[in-house]
């Protein structure tokens, strides 16, 4: 009989397959990278999602976000994202939190129980937060920079946080890292210099394929680190 991950069982086998049905990811932010990360995920057979976000899929989404259609346009991130998923695969379970992490909520998300923590959101201070509690707990973490107002998907790299460079957001977060004492993060950056330069304090700009890419880059680091 046929199943959803035929053909995933052909490649790495059934063994590790069953892993990724044992494991669990929580993915904070479900915008163009984070919502590319979790189709991945559940694609690929983790059976385990978290999935973190307070917004709501706006218009201004459908360039890049895959769950942004016009038939979503003012439903919660994470209600539609639980819906896909259970389209995919009814049998992955599914953590939902519609909130935005701060320093007071940390708890709510119980790190502790999750094996990879994904970090797709564009607050610096949440960055911070997230990396820092994820250490606390020893769980691995890997953590996006920025992708807006970039065009060569080509030039994403995934290294330790130290490594990082020509990204601004990336600047921003080694920074607050090293003030903390944080050392050895993974995280996906560009060495593209931005397509422009946004001095508005506004959204960036960004285009289909680039957010995609670095979701799929990082969902893919995340299973093979689950598998080795």
């Amino acid at each position: 009989m046929k199943s959803v991950y035929d053909r995933t069982e052909k490649l790495i086998g059934a063994e590790k397959l069953e892993k990724l049905k044992k494991s669990s990811v929580i993915v904070f932010g479900l915008g163009g990278v984070g919502g590319h990360v979790i189709e991945a995920l559940a694609r690929t057979g983790v059976g385990s999602i978290g999935i973190v976000d307070y917004d709501r899929v706006d218009v201004t989404n459908i360039n890049r976000q895959i769950i942004a259609l016009s038939s979503t346009l003012g439903s919660f991130k994470a209600d539609v994202f639980r819906d896909r998923i259970a389209d995919i695969n009814g049998n992955i379970k599914v953590a939902v939190f519609r909130e935005k992490l701060t320093v007071e909520n940390t708890d709510i998300f119980c790190l502790k129980n999750y094996d990879y923590v994904v970090d797709a959101v564009d607050d610096v201070a949440a960055k911070i937060i997230l990396i820092e509690k994820a250490q606390a707990y020893g769980v691995p973490v890997i953590s996006s920079m920025g992708t807006g107002n970039k065009i060569d998907p080509s030039r994403f790299k995934i290294s330790d946080i130290s490594k990082t460079h020509t990204c601004p957001l990336a600047k921003k977060v080694r920074k607050e890292l090293a003030t903390r004492g944080l050392t050895e993060v993974k995280a996906l950056f560009s060495d593209e210099p931005p397509e422009r330069e946004d001095k508005t304090g506004n959204h960036p700009a960004s285009i289909a394929f680039v957010p995609a890419v670095a979701g799929y880059l990082i969902a893919g680091e995340v299973v093979r680190d689950l598998l080795d």
